[in-house]
């Protein structure tokens, strides 16, 4: 599957050209022929000799930039001065930061935010702890926290390569649901001092999301911090996917008149987040599912299983079918990957039953190619942004926890999951849906709102939250 010139490759070179020569024509046309594109053309400075340009272009990887740089500086009368990475600038100093909501401009003022007046509303929270929901920053505040060792799709990559990937994860925190959420990486892949230094920082938070720990030691470490703690703890990577799935996948049936609990599903992955996908989908109704791992069908016959499969095999696959994926693909209706690149052809979709659905989410190249699997099946879902039908976490964690800490929970369910799926799914009309158009855009209006109210109500009505302040 080749792979188009994207932003997150983007750089800009600067570089001078002979002014009274034809150098600025041809600056296009060497981008151009080694494949990349031009975003901008920016003239930095203007001489009657010389002129300084900034060229900005869209590039496919690294090596492909480099491509693209050497094209430019073999044009004649082309002088390269600097070359800047886009991406990189973005990230110099980092990506976020902290200021006061208060003013400190005089003395009373700091008075009132500090000594002596704080003591005041310390000694409040003393007598009453849970104040601090109200007095604190913890009304507004979730603890992202990874021990970086399944970051992206890079794999064991460590804490500190893991913090611009917190970052970015706690600025869209505050652009899409207005939350103060703090990165936490940890310099440990213990499950015990993971657990207990999370226990240990809980009072300052309203809910944790723990990302980027691999399987299976995020199954243990989610599982003993919700009995720890009093506070929600949700793991993203398990839970935000599967229900950004079940949303897409309510509007896939809805676009080829199927019902969720009629249809036969093949799964391809059984780590952190096909497993929270399989339950999830179960909860909400999913009744014929075959999963699949890298040594074939999970199912009750094999001798290989840990608890996470034997679980797995005791709840799926009736019929007890012990072949591989291709096998569990065909007569399927559809089809849900979270496991590795090109697992699958176009012979094998065609093996599906009518009207199929594809979601191919491996990152950044797709169990099947996106495009050979239209050729076969009616509706196709991938985890890129290149192609329609985006998969993407963004779309549940910010209002997830806006409702959670709306609702000052102290818990995180299934219905509160299944709740906010329905109000994704929903986010798409009748009119705007389609074979295409599954699932809403990241930037839809109001869709992290919508959201919010959909799990707030779920967790007050199930006694794990408060209606009012």
């Amino acid at each position: 599957m080749a792979t188009l010139p994207s932003v997150s490759y983007s750089i800009t070179v600067r570089l001078e050209v002979d002014g009274h020569g034809s150098a600025v024509g041809g600056l296009t046309s060497a981008v151009e022929h080694v494949g990349g594109v031009i975003t901008a053309l920016d003239v930095a400075q203007a001489g009657h000799e010389r002129i300084r340009i900034d060229v900005t272009c869209a590039a496919r990887d690294t090596d492909h930039a480099q491509a693209i740089v050497d094209a430019l500086g073999a044009v004649e009368g082309v002088v390269v001065h600097k070359v800047s990475d886009r991406t990189f600038l973005m990230h110099l100093g980092g990506k976020i930061e902290m200021k006061s909501k208060v003013p400190l401009r005089n003395r009373d003022e700091l008075s009132m935010a500090y000594t002596p007046g704080v003591a005041r509303v310390s000694q409040a929270i003393a007598a009453n702890p849970a104040d601090a929901r109200r007095l604190t920053v913890k009304r507004n505040s979730v603890a992202v926290v990874t021990d970086g060792s399944a970051v992206l799709g890079l794999g064991n990559i460590g804490p500190e390569a893991s913090m611009p990937v917190m970052e970015g994860k706690a600025a869209l925190f505050k652009r899409f649901a207005d939350i103060d959420a703090w990165p936490i990486a940890l310099d440990t892949q213990d499950v015990d001092e993971i657990v207990r230094t999370v226990q240990v920082i809980a009072p300052g938070f309203g809910g944790v999301n723990l990302e980027d720990i691999s399987a299976p030691r995020c199954f243990e470490v989610e599982a003993r911090l919700r009995e720890l703690l009093d506070i929600p703890v949700f793991h993203d990577d398990q839970h935000g996917t599967a229900i950004v799935v079940l949303a897409a996948l309510k509007n896939a049936l809805r676009v080829v008149g199927k019902d969720l609990g009629g249809v036969r599903i093949a799964m391809s992955g059984a780590g952190a987040a096909g497993t929270a996908i399989l339950k999830l989908l179960m909860h909400a109704g999913a009744k014929h599912i075959v999963v699949c791992d890298v040594h074939g069908a999970v199912h009750k016959g094999r001798d290989d299983l840990d608890p996470n499969l034997e679980w797995i095999a005791a709840n799926t696959n009736p019929e007890g079918y012990g072949g591989d994926l291709r096998g569990a693909v065909d007569g399927a209706d559809v089809f849900i990957g979270v496991s590795a690149p090109n697992v699958l052809g176009g012979e094998d979709i065609a093996e599906m039953n009518d009207d199929a659905i594809i979601f191919a989410l491996a990152n950044p190249d797709p169990e099947v190619d996106p495009d050979v699997a239209r050729l076969h099946a009616s509706v196709v879902a991938t985890g890129r942004s290149d192609y329609p039908n985006q998969i993407n976490n963004v779309l549940v964690f910010p209002g997830f926890f806006r409702g959670l800490l709306d609702a000052q929970s102290d818990h995180v369910d299934s219905d509160m999951m299944v709740a906010a799926a329905d109000a994704i799914a929903d986010a798409v009309t009748d009119d705007e849906l389609g074979p295409h158009y599954i699932i809403p855009s990241v930037f839809h209006t109001n869709l992290s709102k919508s959201v919010a109210a959909a799990v707030r109500d779920v967790a007050v009505r199930g006694g794990h939250g408060r209606a009012e302040d």
